[in-house]
């Protein structure tokens, strides 16, 4: 039994965001930037979540085959950004949607880079640098952010959510807002608050496996590709030998330095809401590290005098928890490229190989909005959805995009007094458009 005491409460907000990982990022800027007085809160020392501190450097599948970028906004300012300082690693935006023979060869190295013979628009990204960019677009919108900040529990009144309590070294304190953003990835605020939630995941599904990414220095991808390329068949074997030893599939990928790699990785079957699986995940995944890192070393071409740059500061989790929300996605919903009236985001459903046709999938306003709990929304991979679509679409581009649609309906619904779920839709695509945000097929 717990005493009762009194929480300081440190700030009063318009927008409250717990999680600063790509969705929780997004949805305190554009909060910010629309007007509201707005805090963000991470539990870690840095922004980025699963960009920065868990190393999945990747920002893929924001094209569709064509010219134009299908996912823009926020997430294309960050690569923006990143291209002034040297963060990152993809294809001009001219090249974009090209055929030309030269520019697929350069590009099919890296992967995703290159969808059906068309230069897609994927890109690699600095870690280190990319938290130095989005702390900067926090100042710069006047964002109020606690680091080093769990937030411990919603404050619930009346069935509506009006702020949150938080655990750092300054000891428990709360934060009141009239909107709260779950940024948080795995849904925190869900069972805290009374929001319905569906936390199943299949045992075998992608969104269900947990990793811990290191990366590799020293090395040199331009010749790890001469070598894939030139002897595929004994690349074949080194790499089905490395998944022998290692105990779990290792993939070596690109970074936006040719003398840095980062090895993916995973381990079926945990649950990232476990802490006995979170701690196993951490111990063993650091022996498999050090085994294939040995084998890597030893057998592979251009690793002969590389070593182990870093691991992951923060657990590679794909799926947990995700919102009962006005409308579930499901995964029949993107399949056939359901349209919404209420859509805020659209991404490219790759199709199978030699695919001509582009299709879009579609994300609706009231996937973001709790179906029985008042002032609060969802932004990121915990939208409301089925295993199968949230396995489609669970990715950071998509959790950049969710979350700038978030913030800005926060926003808006600050603005005019209204609760979340009654922001008029129609406003809110016009105001994503006007910042930057591709609706194909929506506006």
């Amino acid at each position: 039994m717990e005493s009762a005491r009194e929480i300081k409460v440190c700030q009063e907000a318009d927008v409250v965001v717990v999680g600063g990982g790509p969705g929780g990022h997004s949805a305190a800027i554009a909060a910010a930037r629309n007007g509201a007085k707005t805090v963000l809160l991470e539990r870690y020392g840095h922004l980025g979540g699963m960009a920065t501190g868990g190393i999945v450097i990747q920002i893929p599948h924001m094209s569709d085959g064509g010219k134009e970028p299908v996912i823009a906004g926020l997430c294309l300012e960050w690569l923006e950004r990143l291209d002034v300082i040297g963060g990152t690693l993809r294809p001009r935006m001219e090249d974009i949607g090209s055929t030309d023979e030269k520019l697929v060869r350069k590009w099919q190295r890296f992967m995703g880079n290159v969808i059906n013979g068309r230069i897609e628009h994927t890109a690699w990204v600095d870690p280190e640098l990319l938290k130095c960019i989005l702390n900067d677009m926090v100042e710069e919108a006047g964002v109020k952010l606690y680091l080093h900040s769990w937030g411990t529990q919603a404050i619930v009144n009346d069935g509506k959510v009006e702020g949150i309590t938080f655990e750092s070294k300054s000891g428990r304190q709360a934060v009141l807002g009239k909107v709260v953003i779950d940024g948080t990835g795995d849904g925190d605020l869900l069972p805290l608050s009374g929001a319905e939630f569906d936390g199943e995941w299949a045992s075998t599904s992608r969104s269900s496996m947990l990793a811990l990414v290191f990366r590799i220095g020293n090395c040199d991808y331009q010749k790890y590709c001469d070598f894939r390329e030139a002897e595929p068949e004994k690349h074949r074997e080194l790499m089905k030998r490395l998944s022998e030893v290692a105990g779990t599939m290792l993939l070596p990928l690109p970074s936006p330095r040719n003398d840095v790699m980062w090895v993916n990785n995973w381990i079926p079957g945990l649950d990232c809401t476990n802490v006995e699986d979170l701690t196993r995940l951490e111990v063993e995944m650091r022996k498999i590290m050090r085994r294939g890192f040995d084998f890597i070393k030893k057998n592979i071409p251009t690793f002969e005098n590389s070593f182990i740059l870093d691991t992951a500061s923060q657990t590679g989790t794909r799926g947990s928890r995700r919102l009962i929300g006005e409308y579930v996605i499901t995964g029949e919903d993107f399949q056939s490229c359901k349209k919404f009236d209420d859509s805020i985001a659209v991404f490219p459903r790759l199709g199978p190989p030699g695919a001509e046709e582009v299709k879009h999938v579609y994300i609706p306003y009231r996937a973001l909005v709790s179906v029985n709990v008042e002032g609060l929304l969802v932004a990121g991979r915990s939208f409301s959805s089925d295993q199968a679509a949230n396995n489609m679409a669970n990715l950071i581009p998509h959790c950049i995009a969710m979350g700038q649609a978030a913030g800005t309906a926060a926003a808006i619904a600050v603005k005019q007094g209204i609760n979340p779920r009654n922001v008029d839709y129609k406003n809110l695509q016009n105001t994503l458009k006007e910042q930057g945000v591709p609706l194909p097929g929506v506006l």
